[in-house]
């Protein structure tokens, strides 16, 4: 009999990208063959978000047209989507199948069923997240990228933030064992990764449920103590971290990563605002002098980091001049990227019944605003590079201006290019990490690097 064909798409997160790998991998080693999306399939997987309301409505409008392309194939809906709306999407005629978080790796085996006839009702395919003990054990060999790899060590959050449907639709605070951490790391610096990157839903949380006393302390050890084994897997060169909570970055905590050699000095501090009364309508457990003193300590154990963040303007409340103080803390600050986001509404949660919504047209006028400031700053730090030895860790290939460069990250993810001959094969180099120094500017985004001895 002809293989099976499966299609995904994948919409969301960093963490929806890794576990869509891994079900692309699960069903290969079923026995499927996996192929780009849109095209015939037997089964198309999508996995949804449910982030924001706007997020619901995508994820339903992907599974419509997945229904459209293969009208007799299987659409299974996955995810956060799916854990928030599993009533809903159960009387979808788009949708066959359902399979909520922390059953993915049971994506074979319900496919098996529903070819066979047999339909799992909502409440079987969808359990209550908020009950589930452990981390869900996926995993994977490799990833479309051929030089960084993801690891997901971690799901959940027990943070409440008032905007987020997060907590509901991925449950409480869940750690992948250490040791099936390392093994995954091994697999991949042996498959040729030179460059992982530990990621999860809240990664400061990270070993928080492994601990006997049920502390609610925030304090990152368990995630250090990981951070320090990963550092010693041989072939592994790089270590870079996904968001981190800024309450975890104490002294010592930044002085220990700093004494790790594979540690890239880019870290993501998830901000929101830079207003304390915003803050606390947010229900972020810090202030912005408690962030402003994580950056620090990480500015003085490292060398220049890059220090990147996510922002919401527009939250219910947000006068002027909350905004303007956010403004100014941003601007002080000093950020290499800011991921700035209009603030929407998302039904269940507590700030989606706040009064004084922001109207749409002064959240637009705000969010230009901060994505003016930060292209300021991005120049700015990546400007400050110029002349200055760096390591590119060598991707892809690309064109730039009509001219062939290949190209590559520094350990701080500035974005650098070295031109290529006529004829020259950049895919010999690809993986390889090239010290140099960046030498001028090509666009806004991308200098040029010249490796030593060239």
């Amino acid at each position: 009999m002809p293989k099976r064909r499966a299609a995904f798409h994948n919409l969301g997160c960093k963490v929806n990208a890794w576990e869509t790998e891994a079900m692309e991998q699960m069903l290969e080693s079923a026995g499927y063959e996996i192929v780009p999306f849109g095209e015939p399939a037997d089964v198309t997987v999508i996995n949804t978000c449910s982030v924001t309301n706007i997020a619901d409505r995508k994820s339903r409008q992907m599974l419509h047209r997945a229904k459209k392309m293969n009208p007799a194939g299987a659409v299974v809906a996955v995810g956060c989507y799916v854990q928030a709306a599993a009533e809903t999407l159960e009387r979808d005629a788009a949708v066959d199948l359902l399979i909520g978080n922390d059953r993915r790796r049971e994506l074979p085996e319900l496919l098996e069923e529903w070819f066979t006839g047999k339909k799992p009702a909502a409440e079987e395919a969808v359990i209550d997240i908020g009950r589930s003990p452990e981390f869900e054990n996926l995993s994977v060999t490799g990833t479309k990228e051929h030089s960084r790899a993801f690891i997901k060590v971690q799901d959940g959050c027990n943070q409440f933030c008032s905007y987020c449907i997060i907590p509901y639709t991925r449950g409480r605070v869940r750690s992948r064992k250490p040791e099936d951490v390392l093994r995954e790391a091994r697999a991949l610096a042996d498959a040729g990764y030179r460059e992982i990157v530990v990621t999860g839903i809240h990664l400061a949380s990270y070993g928080m449920d492994f601990r006997e006393k049920k502390s609610a302390e925030l304090d990152g050890r368990e995630l250090l103590a990981l951070l320090v084994e990963l550092d010693r897997v041989p072939g592994i060169e790089r270590i870079r971290l996904g968001s981190l909570e800024p309450r975890i970055v104490t002294r010592e905590f930044a002085q220990t990563l700093a004494a790790l050699p594979g540690i890239c000095p880019h870290f993501h501090l998830s901000l929101q605002s830079g207003c304390a009364e915003t803050l606390r309508r947010m229900n972020r457990h810090y202030t912005p002098e408690d962030y402003a003193r994580g950056v620090l300590e990480l500015r003085e154990a490292f060398h220049d980091p890059a220090v990147t963040t996510d922002v919401i303007v527009g939250f219910p409340g947000e006068t002027s001049r909350e905004f303007q103080e956010s403004r100014a803390f941003l601007e002080k600050t000093g950020f290499y990227e800011m991921h700035v986001f209009r603030y929407s509404r998302r039904r269940g949660t507590r700030a989606d019944a706040m009064e004084n919504q922001v109207p749409e047209p002064v959240k637009e006028e705000r969010s230009q605003d901060l994505i003016a400031l930060g292209h300021r700053m991005s120049l700015h730090y990546r400007e400050k590079w110029l002349g200055r030895p760096a390591e590119l860790l060598m991707e892809q290939e690309e064109t730039i201006g009509g001219r062939r460069y290949l190209c590559g990250y520094s350990r701080e993810y500035v974005r650098g290019a070295v031109p290529l001959a006529d004829g020259e094969d950049g895919k010999k180099m690809q993986g390889k990490i090239l010290a140099g120094t960046f030498s001028r500017k090509i666009t806004d985004d991308v200098l040029q690097f010249a490796p030593v001895g060239n």
